[in-house]
């Protein structure tokens, strides 16, 4: 990590995942991208089971989930990665990619999420409010979307958001 190089797009990123493991994000190149912030015991997790079911139906062709835990939010995500990953598995049968808790706000908010909250798109830029906030980017790594917490997974904008990347 010794290096200076500024992440200029969202392949340029490596990160950990839940397992410990550094993935580049240059892996999902090709496939449209949605990123979420997540936390276990939020008003709002029962949106795993609709993230797993949007993965599910769009994953064949070309979607990939990429959920990111953070403590951020009224101290709803204060487990372990080990306890995340066991809780999001047992409870939500989560098979979408899932990373190391992170920041997603804050002195201490990870790069990543600072390059997406800060990059222009249809939507809005800034900050994130609340868990399960999502970023839609396309094949080419570009944000398109942001959808706020309240804009479930499986809502009629966020589905047809997907779909017209897919296309």
């Amino acid at each position: 990590m010794g290096t200076q190089e500024v992440e200029t797009s969202f392949f340029d990123f490596t990160v950990t995942n839940i397992r410990g493991q550094e993935v580049s994000m240059n892996e999902f190149k090709g496939k449209v991208i949605m990123v979420v912030n997540t936390a276990s015991l939020c008003g709002f997790t029962k949106q795993y089971t609709d993230l797993q079911q949007l993965y599910d139906t769009y994953h064949e062709d070309g979607l990939v989930i990429l959920g990111f835990p953070a403590n951020n939010f009224g101290n709803q995500e204060p487990g372990s990665d080990e306890e995340i990953l066991e809780f999001c598995e047992m409870n939500f049968n989560i098979s979408f990619p899932m990373f190391s808790k992170v920041d997603v706000v804050g002195p201490q908010q990870h790069p990543l999420f600072t390059f997406l909250t800060e990059t222009e798109n249809r939507d809005f830029t800034g900050g994130i409010n609340w868990n399960f906030e999502k970023f839609l980017l396309d094949r080419s790594g570009v944000l398109q979307h942001r959808f706020r917490t309240r804009d479930n997974p499986l809502s009629d904008s966020v589905q047809n958001a997907v779909k017209n990347l897919l296309q």
